[in-house]
């Protein structure tokens, strides 16, 4: 499993540039809000839902303070009814607690199972995307493309969207 120290490793081997802000541990977007972000126009939100089957997963990163309509998600991409995957399959998936969902969390995939969909919006402007190093207690930053192009060498489904 990889978490905060491997995630920085393997930005490093990958010669990704990045950077890192501490903070205490955070499990909601409110309580991150009194967390002093350096950019905190890219800070992500990470819903990670599942179909009623239990057959398909899928991550979704969008704005820190963007709402998402997980009825118009399954419209679009025409998947079954959503609901949000339990403590115990976070776990078991992505080796993450609620409160430390990342698009990182998917390098812990090993069966590739979770399709990666993340707002296109992060791709414009700067560029950059703030999401755990698979531990609450900090937040990286680093350019979109390259947490996209991790993540597909990884092997999971890779998606830009307008969620």
């Amino acid at each position: 499993m990889f978490y905060k120290q491997e995630i920085y490793d393997i930005l490093h081997a990958h010669g990704i540039l990045y950077e890192v802000t501490e903070h205490p541990a955070v499990f909601n977007m409110a309580q991150l809000s009194s967390v002093p972000l350096p950019y905190p126009e890219a800070d992500a939100k990470n819903l990670f839902v599942r179909d009623d089957k239990r057959k398909n997963y899928y991550l979704l990163t969008v704005r820190g303070d963007q709402r998402v309509d997980l009825k118009a998600f399954r419209k679009t991409y025409g998947t079954r009814p959503l609901t949000f995957v339990p403590p115990d399959e976070l776990s078991e998936l992505l080796g993450l607690i609620p409160g430390a969902v990342s698009p990182f969390g998917l390098l812990n995939d090993e069966e590739r199972k979770v399709a990666f969909y993340i707002d296109r919006s992060f791709l414009e402007g700067s560029g950059l995307v703030g999401v755990h190093p698979n531990d609450n207690t900090a937040t990286v930053w680093l350019k979109t493309a390259d947490l996209l192009s991790l993540l597909r060498e990884h092997g999971n489904e890779v998606h830009t969207a307008a969620l």
